[in-house]
């Protein structure tokens, strides 16, 4: 029996079927009519939502995709706000660059030509960039905005628009909201203006790259130290991505020689198909490019995802097999490498600073205590750590950052997580370690053993469709209202609810202000140290739980038994909270 379509969606769906769209998108609609109405509902029943992060979604026609004309809406109430913002500038201008995703330079191409005919200035990149190059091209250009095309780690069958501001960093408060306004207010594509100019379309390319790696080198902290280690063997894969060209060309820039990549991963790609998911964050993704190491016996590995703004880590353990950081780790040993070489070199003033998340590890608070750098908390998302730079610019210097999530940035100059940057300062940061007779691992236990033994896991529990929305609804509300009075074992002493931006102190019956936005996060602090934060994902549907327990770790020989004490203790509380 065929299915009954929604006569709503029927209608909405008719309204592609004749001019402004084209024949292509006509028989598209048209077929999905006939043949798939479950695909003509999915692909109609709502408008994809320009978030605070810009657009998501499955590529496909329909108001619910991501295509020509929901990219063009969408630039075209991006570039009304631009207008509204900058009066006085005659020429606004902006940079557009995108990834290795199917339709991306196609969508970049649409979102160029809709704002030249808006009379702004593009600077579009002739091929697909990283992420964080955007970022500093709009600085350095003194763009208004900027945008790329990109659904980072997200299933082949996505793409994305992220928007961006003129300082670099991806929108927030109060233009994330306003820019969301502005797109609302278009209609259809007969409220879009497509008659581009491109006389106002800039082409960027490798002269481009250069300048933008000459900056990164100018972060080198230890250049005679690479210079003796110029043959730590590298092996690094962009999984089909955006850094296949700019990651190797800013190792070779600090002095590294021996880099090795994945030739099967090196091949530009949107369907990425030598892995499952092209995201850093799974081990699966890193396979070929341990493979490749242990065939070349390598020092460190890399990886980046398509859109190039976070990298995973792998490194030897004491037997000599490659094991995989995670985001705190590796965080953990690029701030310590960062703040400890600021150090030796006198180049601490007491006026530096580093920026972590409010779920990532608080190693990096210690490390940075130890030397009296200034350490601000900011919510979850690297805009946030964007927006305390633009603060304090001119007035602080900004050392490094990052989150838990894979995502790290040295230096000013770019205003996103940036895995160029990332690769070349943490492939710096094993170098430093080898040129002391240490091994990252080693380097690791070092820090574990002088600052704490920290050990975090996330755990993600999925929900989907409305029901699961409402699941972790009530979710949220039961721990935010019933919250445990002890963890597995251990006292609750703290609770930060950023809903409601107090902090309860538990034991002085306190209540403290957040100086945060508000955001779903709830955060249960014990007696002895553990951290739980609780948060609903903000662009999956999954609740994401982050645990994070702490031990002492005398010498480097109790590595093993603490961290499977830390291990158990772990499982209690996850237990504990029946996540």
């Amino acid at each position: 029996m065929k299915q009954q379509i929604d006569p709503a969606i029927l209608a909405k769906a008719s309204q592609w079927l004749s001019e402004p769209y084209d024949s292509e998108t006509i028989e598209k609609v048209r077929l999905l009519m006939e043949e798939d109405p479950q695909e003509l509902t999915e692909s109609f029943y709502r408008n994809l939502e320009f978030g605070t992060g810009g657009l998501r979604g499955i590529m496909g026609v329909g108001t619910n995709r991501m295509n020509k004309y929901t990219v063009a809406m969408a630039t075209q109430g991006l570039a009304n706000y631009i207008r509204k913002m900058f009066p006085s500038i005659e020429t606004p201008s902006m940079a557009i660059a995108y990834d290795c995703r199917n339709n991306s330079d196609y969508f970049a191409r649409i979102t160029a030509e809709v704002m030249s005919a808006n009379n702004i200035k593009v600077y579009l990149f002739e091929s697909l960039r990283p992420t964080p190059e955007l970022s500093f091209a709009v600085r350095y250009f003194g763009c208004q905005s900027g945008v790329v095309i990109t659904a980072s780690h997200n299933p082949k069958e996505y793409n994305g628009y992220k928007a961006y501001w003129n300082d670099g960093g991806q929108l927030i408060a109060p233009h994330d909201k306003n820019v969301i306004t502005e797109v609302e207010k278009i209609s259809g594509p007969a409220d879009v203006n497509f008659n581009s100019k491109t006389e106002l379309i800039t082409l960027l390319g490798d002269d481009f790259d250069k300048i933008y790696v000459e900056r990164i080198k100018g972060l080198s902290l230890s250049p005679e130290v690479i210079q003796r280690q110029k043959n730590f063997k590298i092996v690094f894969t962009p999984i089909h991505g955006s850094t296949v060209k700019l990651v190797p060309m800013a190792l070779k820039a600090v002095g590294f020689e021996s880099i090795t990549t994945v030739e099967e991963q090196n091949i530009v790609d949107g369907n990425f198909p030598t892995v499952y998911s092209p995201n850093p964050e799974e081990p699966a993704a890193l396979s070929m490019a341990i493979a490749k190491a242990e065939e070349i016996d390598a020092d460190i590995v890399m990886a980046t995802d398509p859109d190039g703004d976070r990298v995973g880590i792998a490194v030897k353990n004491d037997q000599g097999k490659f094991i995989l950081l995670n985001g705190n780790q590796a965080a953990s040993l690029l701030l310590y490498y960062l703040i400890s070489r600021w150090s030796e070199k006198g180049k601490l003033t007491g006026n530096e600073y580093i920026v972590k998340t409010i779920v990532t590890s608080e190693l990096l608070f210690n490390i940075a205590d130890k030397y009296g750098v200034e350490r601000f908390d900011v919510l979850t998302g690297f805009k946030y750590i964007a927006d305390i730079i633009q603060k304090y610019e001119g007035k602080k210097t900004f050392i490094g950052g990052g989150e838990e999530s894979y995502g790290y940035l040295v230096g000013d100059f770019v205003r996103d997580k940036d895995a160029v940057i990332s690769c070349v300062m943490i492939a710096e940061t094993a170098a430093w370690a080898a040129d002391q007779g240490k091994s990252m691992y080693d380097l690791l236990k070092d820090i574990y053993v002088e600052f704490g033994f920290y050990k975090e896991k996330l755990v993600s529990v999925t929900k989907k469709g409305m029901a699961g929305a409402q699941e972790i609804k009530a979710m949220m509300e039961r721990y935010r209202n019933n919250p445990p009075l002890e963890i597995a074992g251990s006292r609750l002493v703290l609770i930060k609810d950023y809903e409601q931006r107090i902090t309860r102190n538990l034991v002085e019956g306190k209540q403290t202000t957040i100086d945060l936005p508000k955001s779903d996060v709830l955060q249960f602090l014990t007696e002895n140290g553990n951290k739980i934060s609780i948060r609903p994902s903000g662009t999956e549907p999954k609740i994401k739980f982050y645990f994070g327990v702490k031990g002492i770790l005398e010498n480097r020989d109790q590595f093993d038994v603490i961290d499977n004490e830390l291990e158990h203790m772990i499982k209690q509380v996850m237990e504990a909270l029946n996540s």
